[in-house]
């Protein structure tokens, strides 16, 4: 397996591949690779000749300083993990300076609005930080596709407008949610969690099930009083927001009109880890 930490030397390398004819795939992570991750890559692998996974947590795209300096970091463990799947990968994990040129701010984006509600409201500035990167890694790539998890499913509509706005030459491929035995969607803070509460947190996907066996027949005001209720009498887990949205625009929902696709989205906060999931509704 090949690491590269300097732009320059990757695109060299990309450029050799490419005079061969070769596709190649990106996979964005910030690391503290799980299976999630891993069904990335693998979807990659079958689309594509190679597969660049970037390793690098981007400081723009964090509002809070803790939440960035807890993040977890396992290098070593993600190259182990990488390298048990293919030889075609190559794996680009540059220092913040390289990525930015000593200018660690984020650019500024018009998103028509996907990003000033749900995770836009309660986290100021992270969407302008996960353009920034990500523009950044699409342009030092170039990559045929680049693969993104419905978990994070408002960011993945962010990036794939950002790439329609600005007319990028990029395919953005979005992949299902990978879930843990008991259902938690998989994400890399859930190494933060105890055991019993990390067993437990399965609860958010079962009340997203449950409220999409509502939908239809109760109104969304309903369903999110319901699921409001639900977690106040949780012990564990504190609501930060539920919200029924237009799967497109992202727009919440008063009411559901006809031939319109919904989709349910929710932040949770366990032992100060913030959790977020989403399910489609029809």
């Amino acid at each position: 397996m090949i690491i590269f930490d300097r732009k320059k030397e990757l695109n060299a390398f990309t450029l050799e591949k490419r005079k061969k004819d070769c596709t190649i795939g990106l996979v964005p992570t910030m690391g503290a690779l799980h299976s999630g991750h891993i069904s990335l890559v693998k979807k990659a692998l079958s689309e594509n000749d190679l597969v660049v996974v970037s390793i690098f947590v981007n400081p723009t795209q964090f509002d809070k300083k803790d939440d960035l300096e807890k993040y977890p970091r396992t290098f070593e463990q993600d190259i182990d993990l990488l390298k048990k799947v293919s030889n075609n990968i190559v794996v680009f994990a540059p220092a913040v300076d390289e990525i930015y040129e000593s200018n660690v701010k984020s650019a500024s984006y018009d998103f028509d609005g996907l990003d000033k509600v749900m995770e836009g409201e309660f986290r100021t500035g992270h969407f302008d930080g996960v353009g920034t990167i990500v523009e950044l890694l699409l342009k030092t790539v170039s990559p045929d596709k680049a693969y993104f998890g419905e978990k994070d499913f408002q960011q993945l509509q962010i990036i794939r407008k950002m790439v329609e706005t600005k007319n990028l030459p990029y395919t953005i491929v979005g992949c299902p949610i990978e879930r843990e035995p008991h259902g938690l969607a998989m994400s890399s803070r859930n190494e933060r969690l105890s055991k019993n509460t990390r067993e437990q947190a399965g609860f958010i996907h079962a009340t997203l099930q449950a409220a999409k066996a509502k939908f239809g027949t109760n109104s969304v005001l309903e369903i999110k009083d319901w699921v409001k209720y639900e977690f106040e009498n949780h012990p564990l887990f504190d609501l930060e927001y539920f919200e029924i949205a237009d799967e497109d625009t992202l727009t919440p929902a008063l009411k559901i009109l006809d031939n319109q696709k919904y989709r349910a989205f929710i932040a949770v906060y366990a032992e100060g880890v913030r959790l977020i999931d989403n399910l489609r509704l029809n």
